[in-house]
């Protein structure tokens, strides 16, 4: 796994999965009930293994097809001496995207994606002193008054690991886009020439993180007086 010039850490693997593991993921992600899916207004999304809460996740568990892969990075040793017990599924189309956000204490810091479908780009830009500490999907000021610090091209089947600095310190984002140009900001082009335009189709990725608070009961949220 190569680690990408910027600040510590960001790891990147082409071809982390196989074309045929990858048709068999999207095949089963789109044969999962429709429940499942939660709509958002920029995109929609599946939870897999509970649903992360400040008081704590009930833990469920993670079907066959996805949880070879949670063991899979578990037994690269990625989240230290933690274990991946939760899989957040996203479904980007072209123009979709998700504002700049952390993804904070819910989650033990470490953030590992597999994409599916087609390629992104994440964007990371300069926390300002005015940020907190986010829960998932926060959506925070304006993009543009942020310092964009770096880019880096997903491809599909790829595998991405982010951590340290660059978990605490920074915000991520994909831009509402159809089509991405190759540009100086982008750590990963490959063989990819400076300017070239890529054109996005669906996306599915797959985050794999590690929820320290757990329970395998009920957790009291909220009371109605």
């Amino acid at each position: 796994m190569k680690q990408l010039n910027g600040p510590p850490t960001v790891f990147y693997e082409p071809n982390f999965i196989s074309e045929e593991e990858e048709k068999r993921l999207v095949e089963s992600i789109y044969a999962a009930p429709k429940p499942k899916w939660q709509q958002l207004s920029r995109r929609r999304l599946q939870n897999w293994g509970g649903l992360p809460h400040p008081k704590g996740m009930i833990a469920e568990s993670i079907p066959d097809w996805l949880m070879k892969y949670v063991s899979l990075l578990n037994n690269l040793h990625l989240f230290g001496d933690k274990k991946a017990n939760h899989v957040l599924v996203n479904e980007y189309l072209p123009g979709q995207g998700i504002m700049p956000h952390t993804d904070g204490p819910l989650f033990h810091p470490v953030i590992t994606t597999i994409s599916l479908g087609s390629h992104t780009v994440l964007n990371f830009y300069d926390r300002l002193d005015s940020d907190e500490v986010d829960a998932e999907d926060s959506q925070l000021s304006s993009v543009k008054q942020r310092q964009k610090k770096l880019s880096v091209l997903l491809e599909p089947r790829s595998l991405l690991v982010v951590k340290d600095d660059l978990y605490h310190k920074h915000l991520h984002s994909i831009d509402e886009l159809k089509s991405d140009e190759i540009s100086e900001l982008i750590v990963n082009p490959g063989d990819r020439q400076l300017g070239e335009v890529m054109h996005r189709q669906t996306r599915i990725s797959l985050t794999i993180r590690h929820v320290p608070r757990t329970s395998k009961v009920p957790i009291f949220l909220s009371r109605k007086s």
